[in-house]
C-alpha cells in the first residue's frame, strides 16, 4: 500500500469526525465499552491513537497491535465513578512473518444497590446488581515498515438485575509511522443494534381499566427498543521530542466524534526517564459542552528482569468534576 493512499485514507477519516457534528446523549447502549483500559494512555489524556507499545493500545487503535515485538501480558484495575469496579486484562502474542494475536477480558460490576419504586422510595428491601461483560479477539500486522492495521471482534453483555441484552462490536484502524512522527485512525464498538429482554419485563396488563369484571392480570411482556453501540471515529498524531538517550517527551493528540456526543479533543505527553520512570499529564474532553473535569495525572516504572523481559507498573489519576475522580492502575510483563 503506497504512502499517498495512507494519508488520504486517514484524511478521510479527519474529514469524517469533522463534517458531522451532533449530540445524542444517552441513545447507545454498552457504555462500558468506552472506558479506557490502559493507566498509561488513560493519565497521557486518553490520547492513544498513535500510541503503541503495550497491548491495551489495542483499545485506542487495534494497529497498534502490528507494532509488538514481544509478547505481552496486561491487567488494569480501576475503581471508576461511584465505587464501581472495572477490570481489564489482555494478552498479546507476536508471530513472526504473520502478526500479532491477542485475547482481552473487560469486566464491569457495580455491587449492590438498593431497589426502589415510587410507593416505596425508602428501598423495598431487594437489592440488585449491573454487571458488564466483554470478550474480544484481537489482530494486527504490519502491511510495510511504516503503515500497520489491526482489528478486533468481541462478544459483550450486560446485565441489570433480571434483564440482559448481548451483542457484537468490531473495532479496526491504521496506523502510519515515518521516522518518528505517528498518525492514526481507527473505529471502535462498530456493530448492530441490540435490546433488553428477561422477567424484569414482565407484567400484569389491564386492557380496560374502566370495564369491571374482565381479566385485569393478563401476562404480558413489555418490548424494549433495540439501540446502537457507543461507536467512536478516531484520528490521533504522537511526535517523541528526543533529547538524549535516556529522556524523550512524547505528546499525543487525538480528536474524536462518537454518535452519542460532541465531538473532542484529548491531549496528553508523557516525559520517560533513563527508560524506567515516566511521568504523564494529560486534558479529555476538550471543547465538548458541559465536560465533568478533564485533567488527568499518571506515573509508570519499568523494572527489567530476566534478560530482556520488562514488568511495567502504571497508575494514572482522573478528575470527573462533580463525580469526583478515578483511579487506575495497571502491571505489565513483556517477555520472548
Amino acid at each position: 500500500m503506497k504512502s499517498n493512499n495512507i494519508i488520504f485514507l486517514l484524511s478521510f477519516f479527519a474529514l469524517t469526525i469533522c463534517t458531522f457534528p451532533q449530540s445524542k446523549t444517552g441513545t447507545t447502549i454498552g457504555q462500558f465499552l468506552k472506558i479506557d483500559p490502559s493507566s498509561r494512555v488513560a493519565a497521557m489524556g486518553n490520547a492513544g491513537t498513535a500510541i503503541s507499545g503495550e497491548a491495551a493500545s489495542i483499545f485506542y487503535n487495534p494497529a497498534s497491535l502490528g507494532r509488538l515485538a514481544k509478547i505481552d501480558v496486561q491487567f488494569t484495575y480501576n475503581k471508576w465513578i461511584a465505587d464501581i469496579l472495572y477490570n481489564y486484562a489482555i494478552v498479546a502474542l507476536p508471530i513472526s512473518n504473520i502478526g500479532t494475536f491477542s485475547l482481552q477480558m473487560t469486566s464491569l460490576n457495580s455491587g449492590e444497590i438498593d431497589v426502589r419504586t415510587v410507593e416505596q422510595p425508602l428501598g423495598t428491601g431487594e437489592r440488585y446488581t449491573v454487571k458488564n461483560f466483554a470478550l474480544g479477539l484481537g489482530y494486527g500486522m504490519m502491511l510495510t515498515d511504516r503503515v500497520s492495521v489491526g482489528t478486533q471482534i468481541s462478544y459483550f453483555q450486560e446485565s441489570i438485575w433480571h434483564s440482559t441484552l448481548s451483542g457484537f462490536a468490531m473495532n479496526f484502524g491504521v496506523s502510519y509511522q515515518y521516522d518518528e512522527f505517528t498518525i492514526g485512525a481507527s473505529v471502535s464498538n462498530f456493530g448492530p443494534r441490540t435490546g433488553y429482554s428477561g422477567r424484569d419485563l414482565f407484567i400484569n396488563y389491564d386492557f380496560d381499566p374502566d370495564k369491571y369484571g374482565d381479566n385485569d392480570l393478563l401476562p404480558a411482556q413489555l418490548r424494549t427498543d433495540e439501540f446502537p453501540l457507543p461507536t467512536v471515529f478516531r484520528v490521533g498524531v504522537a511526535y517523541p521530542f528526543i533529547f538524549s538517550e535516556d529522556y524523550r517527551l512524547t505528546i499525543a493528540l487525538d480528536a474524536m466524534h462518537p454518535n452519542d456526543n460532541n465531538e473532542k479533543v484529548n491531549l496528553g505527553a508523557e516525559f520517560q526517564m533513563l527508560k524506567n520512570f515516566s511521568l504523564r499529564a494529560g486534558y479529555r474532553d476538550l471543547f465538548m459542552p458541559d465536560s465533568e473535569g478533564g485533567l488527568v495525572l499518571g506515573i509508570g516504572v519499568n523494572v527489567p528482569f530476566a534478560g530482556n523481559s520488562i514488568v511495567r507498573f502504571d497508575y494514572g489519576w482522573g478528575d470527573y468534576g462533580r463525580l469526583l475522580e478515578a483511579h487506575r492502575f495497571t502491571v505489565g510483563v513483556s517477555f520472548d
